[in-house]
């Protein structure tokens, strides 16, 4: 299945694993490494420290290629980026941030830089500050969001059309099928999260798992555009949310109920109620808790099967 994107990364398969809070621990990026796509450890809910541990212990677990994904908000980031090159990854997705801040200097130390962009005019800006590809996401996308509202399937031919850099689509694509459709309008590749959050092997806790594979359609809903969009789980959480704006309300009395470690209550330590519960609309589509191994070889024989049919 070799295509610009296998060929970026030097991986069999043109999946990318996404970096998820709470759930893209070393031991999921590993698995999904040695499975032949791409792993990518989730920086956003990490210390300093503890990204070091994690990608000390990827590189025990597999001798393929991983990344790590960066939000570049992130209040350390001048220590996440010094432990990423000293720890020599070579691949490193950025997102929620400007790309001209990191990438020449991340290329620099020969890293493979990916941004992940929600519109064209971000896509644009990606490509003009010299990453080598980006990723696409649509809105049915689980955790944090583009305002636009723009879904996967219309996002990704536009974004085509206007960039000449590798093109990965991400967003509401968990089958073979999925990815087929994707690459058929475009893209070389595409990036899977909320499938991988229903695998053994990654860090979420198993009633956050459960949940995602109990979710039907119509249980996930885009909210908190004002502070950050981000699309959750309906749950107590979710209801006091909708509560507020019922009432009237302005960004200081939504940051409050926020507060702090919403999503590790809910993703991490299993809260279902309290909790911030970060999925994709796709979860409708998951139904069971599998190796990352067998989740690749799903997809892959899926895709195989879809592609006669064309």
């Amino acid at each position: 299945m070799e295509n610009k994107i296998t060929k970026l990364f030097n991986i069999q398969y043109p999946i990318i694993q996404a970096g998820m809070v709470w759930a893209s621990g070393w031991r999921l990026a590993s698995a999904a490494s040695n499975a032949g796509i791409l792993g990518l450890i989730g920086a956003g809910s990490m210390y300093p420290e503890v990204l070091k541990e994690h990608i000390q212990k990827c590189k025990k677990a597999t001798d393929k290629p991983f990344g790590v994904n960066v939000p570049l908000l992130y209040p350390d980031i001048d220590k996440i980026m010094d432990i990423i090159i000293k720890e020599g990854v070579k691949i490193v997705f950025t997102s929620a941030g400007n790309p001209k801040t990191w990438t020449s200097h991340l290329q620099s130390h020969g890293i493979t830089v990916v941004h992940v962009v929600s519109s064209v005019k971000f896509a644009l800006k990606a490509q003009e500050a010299g990453v080598d590809a980006v990723v696409a996401e649509g809105f049915e996308a689980g955790g944090h969001n583009g305002r636009d509202e723009t879904t996967t399937f219309t996002l990704i031919p536009m974004v085509k059309e206007k960039n000449s850099i590798p093109l990965i689509a991400a967003g509401g694509i968990a089958t073979g099928r999925g990815m087929l459709a994707a690459m058929v309008l475009g893209a070389d590749g595409v990036q899977i999260g909320s499938r991988f959050v229903a695998s053994e092997e990654a860090s979420s806790h198993i009633n956050f798992k459960e949940k995602v594979i109990e979710s039907k359609e119509g249980d996930t809903q885009l909210t908190l555009k004002e502070l950050a969009p981000v699309r959750l789980i309906k749950n107590k959480f979710f209801n006091d949310i909708q509560a507020l704006y019922a009432k009237g309300t302005n960004k200081e009395e939504l940051a409050e109920l926020l507060g702090r470690a919403r999503a590790k209550k809910g993703m991490f330590e299993g809260d279902l109620e309290e909790g911030e519960l970060e999925i994709g609309q796709i979860s409708g589509l998951i139904n069971d808790i599998l190796p990352v191994s067998k989740i690749v070889e799903n997809i892959v024989s899926e895709f195989e099967e879809a592609k006669k049919l064309l």
